[in-house]
């Protein structure tokens, strides 16, 4: 790497780390603040599937302006939509918490600041990409963007692990609670912030390499699957459509499997609270352990047992579908904390599976020219799991406890089936070998 690219990589990782980590963490106690206001679990879910559905649409846009206006003013942009996104959910919660308006009232005005966060948080992880990128060497770039981008998977770690100890007492009469996390993560931006601004040079010379790409949405259960490095990492060639025969069956089965895990991560602090028949502040402990378990087993997959198995896309797909459809099934029936915890960790793992393997899989089936248009949709497929997934899980939830999970099992048995006669493994390509560590 260049010379004094080290402390500014260590920079972006922290800007990447915070981004992610914050909306978790914040996603982590969201079920509790619900109940606690006695908002309606449906609009709990709402109030990130706007975020998400704003973030799909947003993020392709700021990363074509980040290569063309600077990716300084881009990350001074997504940083300043995230911090003050938090700091308004945080005064919102906090109001409701307080009396001061009634829970609806706080929840609606809640989701205005996800609106921030949606449209303007998205801008920051293009152009760290891109950043990094005009920074290092052509043979540096792959291993640089992927370290960069597993700041994303440790995010969705340690956002619900200290979000438990980010719930704050009172300021004078004034009491915080819940709403601690929006609070503390919102100085953790403005550090960001102040740091990006006092610290990163001119970048406008970094060339026409040195170009980002959108990431997902980054949500509990929603790690990287290194889609955004490839975009990031190959030049702009032919674009390919989501039809396309090639890809076709390839994102289909992305999409019905990402909207399995979307449904049943975004419940599983309500299965909690409601099976553990616990107040909500005292569940938050408990849902950050079984959260964690569950990052954690996806973690594993995608870093230790991908690399180590040397499994082909369609046969990661097939081995993951299997373990998801009993992980999920099993969640929703489990009576204790264990058997929640150790079921979801089963179900994080299959689809720790399922991801790389059709991100794989749809970048094997193209050639050279057309690996960033790919690794394009790929993105956008993981992110669109989010908009929709969320809201269908909790409304499935509404109904019958177990309902998102054994639904969310059948779809992964009915696709298992589907993919085993659907899906073939494309002859590998030389510029799309998937054998670096997929994150």
């Amino acid at each position: 790497m260049r010379r004094g690219f080290d402390s500014t990589f260590i920079l972006m990782f922290l800007v990447m780390l915070t981004s992610a980590a914050g909306n978790t963490a914040l996603q982590s106690v969201l079920p509790a603040l619900g109940r606690s206001l006695g908002v309606k679990d449906s609009a709990v879910a709402a109030a990130f599937s706007v975020s998400a559905l704003l973030w799909v649409i947003a993020a392709p846009f700021w990363a074509n302006r980040s290569d063309r206006h600077g990716r300084r003013v881009m990350i001074l942009l997504g940083m300043g939509g995230f911090c003050l996104s938090l700091l308004l959910c945080g005064v919102f919660l906090a109001l409701g918490i307080n009396g001061w308006i009634g829970g609806t009232s706080a929840f609606l005005l809640f989701i205005l600041g996800r609106l921030i966060y949606g449209t303007f948080g998205s801008a920051a992880p293009p152009a760290v990409q891109a950043l990094v990128a005009g920074n290092t060497t052509r043979e540096e770039r792959t291993r640089a963007l992927t370290l960069l981008a597993s700041a994303f998977g440790l995010g969705t770690i340690m956002g619900p692990a200290i979000a438990p100890y980010l719930i704050l007492g009172h300021i004078g009469t004034f009491h915080v609670g819940l709403a601690g996390p929006a609070f503390v993560f919102a100085a953790f931006g403005a550090i960001m912030f102040v740091l990006v601004r006092t610290r990163l040079p001119d970048d406008r010379d970094l060339g026409a390499e040195a170009h980002g790409a959108a990431n997902a949405y980054p949500s509990i259960g929603g790690q990287s699957s290194g889609a955004s490095v490839k975009a990031a990492t190959s030049p702009k060639g032919t674009q390919v459509g989501y039809l396309d025969p090639r890809i076709r069956t390839w994102m289909m089965a992305g999409l019905v499997m990402g909207h399995a895990q979307a449904m049943t991560s975004q419940a599983i602090g309500f299965l909690v609270i409601d099976r553990m028949n616990l107040p909500p502040a005292q569940a938050l402990e408990s849902t950050g352990l079984v959260l964690m378990m569950g990052a954690g087993a996806s973690l594993l997959a995608q870093w230790g047992l991908i690399p180590l198995l040397n499994l082909r896309p369609r046969m990661l797909v097939l081995v993951g579908l299997v373990l998801a459809a009993f992980g999920t099934a099993l969640t929703g029936l489990a009576p204790s904390l264990y058997g929640i915890a150790t079921a979801y960790a089963l179900a994080s793992l299959g689809f720790g599976f399922t991801r790389p393997g059709f991100t794989a899989g749809s970048s094997l089936a193209v050639g050279a020219e057309s690996q960033g248009s790919v690794a394009g949709k790929v993105t956008s497929i993981n992110g669109a799991s989010f908009v929709l997934g969320p809201s269908i899980g909790v409304g499935l939830y509404q109904i019958t406890h177990a309902l998102p999970y054994v639904v969310a099992g059948a779809a992964c048995v009915t696709l298992f089936v589907w993919c085993w006669f659907a899906l073939r493994d494309p002859a590998p390509a030389e510029v799309t070998r998937f054998d670096d560590p997929v994150v």
